[in-house]
């Protein structure tokens, strides 16, 4: 198990904050466990967080990799996706990621994607124009220089040059229709699309016990990928 997740609640500055994310690492653990105990901390060390928000958070990430990148020798070559939510006072939400673990709210019952999956096939361009390829193997996934299945990542500092830690950043107002929200690693979206996972556990008031359900559900669909999952529930 590569994934290590965050739920915590704080105030900082008058601002009530709830704090989530997912970070599924790839070749080793150690680099998904520094996001964990480090990426909030920066995120909130930033001045303009509230003013110029995805300035900050962008900055923020950026901050964080370079750190990964210069604790090599501590944290080994691997690397991580994330997807981080911060909800801001009970109604603004702002997500963030890299990778392609995903996040999705649910509105009056319907699934929106919130974030981007950052696949090496939409990025070819921008790849290359840093001097790496995508391979295309039959039967594999598509790979940066033939390694990396995402386009996007913290840390893998021998694929740096050729790969982007920049994340995407979206910010939502959480009003009456907003539901529910659904982090979870690709373990998840590689079997359900976003609707079936949002209809499968809508019923289920218990936050714990829908992200479990959708854990269940993944293994019964027989997904082989780390499988992690976060459920928050607005009303």
């Amino acid at each position: 198990m590569e994934d290590y997740l965050v739920t915590d609640f704080k105030r900082v500055k008058e601002h009530d904050l709830g704090l989530f994310a997912i970070f599924d690492g790839h070749l080793g653990h150690d680099v998904a466990n520094f996001l964990q105990n480090n990426l909030f901390d920066n995120i909130l060390k930033q001045g303009d967080l509230w003013s110029e928000t995805r300035k900050a958070i962008k900055r923020a990430y950026k901050k964080t990799d370079e750190e990964i990148l210069d604790k090599v020798k501590q944290l080994g070559k691997g690397g991580s996706t994330a997807v981080t939510a911060i909800l801001i006072d009970a109604h603004k939400l702002v997500v963030a990621n890299v990778g392609d673990s995903r996040a999705v709210l649910c509105k009056n019952g319907v699934a929106y994607q919130l974030s981007v999956d950052h696949e090496p096939t939409k990025e070819k361009r921008e790849i290359e124009s840093r001097g790496g390829f995508v391979s295309n193997i039959p039967g594999d996934v598509p790979r940066v220089d033939g390694q990396l299945a995402v386009a996007r990542a913290f840390g893998d500092k021998s694929l740096k040059i050729h790969l982007s830690s920049e994340p995407d950043v979206e910010v939502k107002t959480v009003d009456e229709t907003t539901e529910f929200m659904i982090l979870a690693s690709d373990g998840i979206w590689k079997v359900m699309t976003n609707q079936e996972a949002v209809e499968s556990i809508r019923h289920i008031k218990d936050a714990n016990v829908a992200a479990k359900r959708l854990i269940d559900e993944a293994v019964s669909r027989r997904s082989t990928d780390d499988i992690s999952c976060i459920v928050v529930r607005f009303r």
